[in-house]
């Protein structure tokens, strides 16, 4: 989702007089920089990424954050060092001078002499193709039945048995859809209502939900899917704190207490990663009594989840390759003979559990086709598996559900709280 690194063209050069000698910059996280009292022009270095750009006629201003905390820091800069390459989520280096704020909203600010290009971010160039998923559909893409049904009224006649001649439902994923059109488009992504049948009142499910959902052609390991989804929890968490610090700040002041600290504890360290089958170990070692017992081959509840991430210091934990029975038709076998698991992964979080579910889809015509023919679904998914018949390629993608998402960031412990209308069992009011 990030363009290619690449170094700054060009550096300020200095004036025919000789450049004064300057002692070394201390390198400082932006936290540090903000926490700094009575500043008077000490040389720092601070690494980042630019939170947002604001250029006037002789003075550029850039709002620098290294998820160290949820404020960023202003650098003040002079308007020659204006580039196309300094925009938002472009990384960078700057060195120059703390000094005191004249603004009100910031104690201290970083006055520029030298601002570096680690690397460059142009949204436009990202790639991802943005797809309308229709939500009217004729598959159960999960796999577990949980489908709405639609049909017309009983006052509209239709003279077939059935209005599209097939049975259709309420979508319950886009990806089988974003997997056609990755086919055209390489990076496709959809963002749109989904459908849950799932006869559940917990706080973490609803019968309609938005989800994100991405599909990536030419993607051939877990680590490179990994490492899109967590650059997309961190850059989409830091724009929401950048735009809208005052909204997240009420609920994290009066809803969850604790939960900035949190917040800025997940931002700041990379996401762990484990297996399916040390996370089994891990539970089966736990002091805690669990309500379903962990084992080799049941799923993952939502008590082993918040359980896991506990255990992981309160770190986002991916857990990958997950028992083939498990997971749906269209996942990639590992091959690894006699656990039989295939290449996906869970993101758990704090307070939520799963946030994000994705996988390695399989891209290879005989695997899917055995696959397809065990679940006697070979007839109704002929269409997916021509795919694998003109011209595959290794491919792989990921969803994340939107409501659970802001659950995670604002602190909320109920998912109907971060909705306007909830839809769930036994409630469907307005």
């Amino acid at each position: 989702m990030f363009g290619a690194r690449c170094l700054l063209r060009f550096l300020r050069s200095c004036s025919s007089a000789p450049c004064p000698r300057h002692k070394p910059s201390a390198k400082l996280s932006v936290r540090d920089a903000l926490g700094t009292q009575n500043a008077s022009g000490e040389r720092v270095k601070v690494q980042g990424w630019i939170r947002s750009v604001r250029s006037q006629k002789e003075i550029l201003f850039l709002h620098v954050n290294d998820g160290s905390s949820l404020e960023s820091l202003q650098v003040v800069a002079d308007s020659s060092f204006d580039s196309r390459e300094l925009a938002f989520g472009s990384s960078v280096e700057v060195q120059g001078q703390l000094v005191k704020s004249l603004s009100k909203r910031q104690n201290v600010e970083l006055k520029a002499e030298k601002i570096e290009v680690v690397g460059n971010c142009d949204a436009k160039d990202s790639g991802f193709v943005h797809i309308h998923t229709p939500i009217i559909t004729s598959n159960d893409c999960e796999g577990a039945g949980e489908l709405f049904q639609v049909k017309p009224s009983s006052k509209i006649k239709v003279p077939e048995e059935n209005f599209f001649n097939v049975p259709v439902f309420l979508t319950v994923s886009g990806q089988l859809h974003l997997e056609v059109m990755s086919g055209a488009f390489t990076q496709v992504f959809t963002f749109g209502p989904t459908f849950r049948a799932e006869n559940s009142q917990s706080r973490r499910h609803l019968a309609e939900f938005y989800m994100v959902e991405a599909e990536i052609s030419f993607l051939e390991s877990l680590q490179d899917l990994m490492q899109v989804v967590e650059g997309l929890f961190k850059t989409t968490t830091m724009t929401v704190l950048s735009n809208c610090p005052e909204d997240v700040e009420l609920c994290h002041k009066f809803i969850a207490p604790g939960q900035k600290d949190r917040l800025e504890h997940m931002l700041k360290n990379n996401f762990l990663i484990i297996s399916y089958t040390e996370a089994v170990e891990i539970l089966k070692q736990a002091s805690q009594n669990f309500t379903f017992t962990p084992e080799w081959g049941a799923d993952l509840h939502t008590e082993h989840e918040k359980y896991l991430v506990k255990h992981c210091g309160d770190i986002p934990v991916f857990v990958i390759n997950y028992p083939l029975a498990l997971k749906p038709f269209y996942m990639r076998d590992n091959e690894d003979s006699p656990q039989h698991t295939v290449a996906a992964v869970d993101l758990l979080v704090p307070g939520v559990g799963e946030l994000f579910g994705g996988s390695l889809r399989e891209e290879r015509y005989h695997f899917l086709e055995q696959r397809l023919a065990r679940s006697g679904l070979t007839e109704a998914y002929q269409w997916y598996l021509d795919l694998r018949r003109f011209g595959s390629v290794p491919h792989g993608g990921f969803g994340m559900g939107f409501e659970r998402y802001l659950q995670c960031i604002l602190g909320i412990d109920n998912i109907k709280d971060v909705i306007p209308f909830p839809r769930f069992t036994h409630s469907c009011l307005l």
